[in-house]
């Protein structure tokens, strides 16, 4: 078992104590909650997209510094992308968790999301670090069945 302090390292730790994503978005054309039972994360992610470009996003709600976490690095992971591009990094992201996807290369697209690489050894962690991402495939999934 890897010790916490690797997991929890400075990144994760930045970004769920001073996340400048944590904010309301004005005018955002989705908006979906996510919740995780298991230790009370609740998140509202807001989308705002210019086309099928994902042009900004922000979150608010309360959880572990994991969750936060996780939510503000897929937000600077993500903006700017193209749908299918976020999709790709999204089941990237969830692959590396579940240790599908191992190759170096191909966790570089993920950028700063590669510091949840470890979170698989804490199990009940897991579902911490996967709501958002989860969060963002429903809104995609809202957006592709609505066109």
């Amino acid at each position: 078992m890897e010790d916490l302090s690797a997991v929890y390292n400075d990144l994760i730790m930045e970004h769920s104590m001073f996340s400048e994503n944590k904010k309301d978005l004005e005018k955002a054309d989705y908006c979906q909650m996510g919740h995780n039972p298991n230790c009370g994360d609740e998140i509202k992610l807001e989308v705002k997209l210019d086309g099928d470009r994902i042009e900004d996003l922000a979150f608010s709600g309360h959880g572990c510094a994991i969750s936060q976490a996780s939510t503000s690095i897929m937000i600077d992971t993500i903006k700017g992308k193209t749908i299918e591009e976020a999709n790709e990094i999204i089941a990237t992201f969830i692959s590396m968790i579940k240790r599908e996807i191992t190759d170096q290369e191909e966790l570089e697209k993920l950028e700063e999301a590669i510091a949840f690489k470890n979170i698989s050894n804490m199990p009940a962690r897991v579902k911490c670090a996967l709501l958002a991402w989860h969060t963002m495939e429903d809104i995609i999934q809202q957006k592709e069945s609505a066109t």
